[in-house]
């Protein structure tokens, strides 16, 4: 993507956005503005004067340090650096820095490490409480509506009865002659269908709920 390509040779001319028509080149836009013009004052300080040619500098002065010894004592007394960690993961010799490769164990020598945040306790216990609220509030609702669970044995025979009837439907429906060349044969027709649908229907939200609740009116 980085090659000599012009614009028109990638993916067609660049799309830039035209110019106002109010925007045009005015005369003398694109000259350099001059700074502001300052006002002479002779009274100013002036710089310090250029040194005279006869003027030499101070010659001959030497330092009594030896910098061998110094710098031999400082390599000598100094801490040894040590060398930074690296992984190599290819044969050419490609090196990496290791601490931050994720090869080094480090997290898991925390304190804190497999225990679980306050904050997520904080939160789980929320979202427990809210939950026994919940329910207290759904059974108390349902105290007071007299609703009525259905055991195993009446939530079997309720789905043994709906597939006995679909059942019934279904081989009346599968009675039915093959040309449907009235209105009332379509009628039935339609009938049979919209039962078979709503047995159907109805077979499938008892498979699927495994507690079902009966309102006493």
């Amino acid at each position: 993507m980085q090659k000599c390509k012009t614009a028109m040779k990638t993916m067609g001319p660049p799309k830039v956005e035209v110019p106002s028509p109010k925007d045009f080149l005015k005369k003398h836009s694109k000259e350099k503005t001059l700074p502001p013009k300052k006002r002479f004052d002779r009274n100013e300080p002036k710089k310090p004067p250029v040194p005279l040619r006869t003027d030499h500098p101070v010659m001959g002065l030497q330092s009594e340090k030896n910098f061998i010894n110094t710098n031999a004592a400082d390599v000598i007394m100094g801490v040894a650096k040590k060398p930074k960690p690296i992984y190599v993961d290819k044969r050419t010799g490609d090196k990496h820095d290791l601490e931050t490769s994720g090869l080094v164990p480090k997290y898991i020598n925390k304190k804190d490490y497999g225990i679980t945040p306050e904050y997520i306790c904080k939160r789980n216990e929320e979202v427990k409480k809210a939950q026994e609220e919940y329910d207290n509030y759904i059974q108390e609702n349902l105290r007071k509506a007299a609703m009525k669970r259905l055991s195993d044995e009446e939530r079997e025979a309720v789905l043994q009865g709906l597939k006995k009837n679909w059942e019934e439907v279904h081989k009346e429906f599968q009675s039915l002659s093959v040309f449907i060349d009235s209105i009332p044969k379509k009628i039935r027709k339609q009938k049979l269908e919209e039962e078979m649908k709503q047995l159907e229907h109805d077979i499938s939200i008892i498979e699927k709920h495994k507690i079902i609740y009966i309102a006493n009116k």
